[in-house]
C-alpha cells in the first residue's frame, strides 16, 4: 500500500508526543507489530524533540519556528522526513556521536541520533549552520 501525508506543527515541547501519535495511526494500515509502533514513536519523539530543543534553541519572536513532518509507505517500508528551519548543525558526524550534546546544562543525554538509529533502518541527517535540518528514517514494517 502507498500512502503519504505530510504536516507541520509550531516547535514547541507540547507537539511531540502529537507526532508521535500522528505517525503512529498513519502505519495502522500495515498492522504493524507493537514494538514496531513503539520502535517508530520514539524514534519520531527523538527527531522532533531535536528539532524543537535544538534546531531552535536560539528562537527568535519575530521568527516563525516550525517543524515538517512528512511519512510514505512503499509498500511495508515507512519513511519519515523531519525538517526544521532552525540554526542547523555544524559538525554532522560529530553530533551523531553517542553522548554528544550542546546543552549539557539543560540536561540532555546526547542520545538522539543513537536512539534514531537503534530504533530505524536507515538513517540520514543533512544540515548546514544558518540552514535548518533534516532527518530521514526508514523502518521495515511487518518482516
Amino acid at each position: 500500500m502507498d500512502n503519504e501525508m505530510r504536516m507541520e506543527f509550531d516547535a514547541i515541547s507540547e507537539n511531540e508526543g502529537f507526532a508521535r501519535v500522528a505517525v503512529a495511526a498513519f502505519i495502522t494500515p500495515l498492522d504493524p507489530t507493537l514494538e514496531e509502533v513503539a520502535d517508530v514513536k520514539t524514534a519520531v519523539s527523538e527527531a522532533v524533540t531535536n528539532a524543537i530543543i535544538h534546531g531552535y534553541a536560539d528562537r527568535q519572536k519575530d521568527k516563525p519556528c516550525k517543524v515538517e513532518l512528512s511519512c510514505r509507505l512503499n509498500g511495508n517500508a515507512l519513511h519519515i522526513e523531519i525538517r526544521d528551519q532552525g540554526c542547523g548543525i555544524e559538525d554532522v558526524k560529530k553530533a551523531m556521536e553517542p553522548l554528544y550534546t550542546t546543552l549539557p546544562d539543560e540536561n540532555r543525554s546526547g542520545m538522539g541520533f543513537s536512539f534514531m538509529e537503534a530504533f530505524m533502518d536507515d538513517l540520514e541527517v543533512e544540515s548546514a549552520p544558518g540552514e535548518g535540518t533534516l532527518v530521514r528514517m526508514k523502518k521495515k514494517l511487518g518482516i
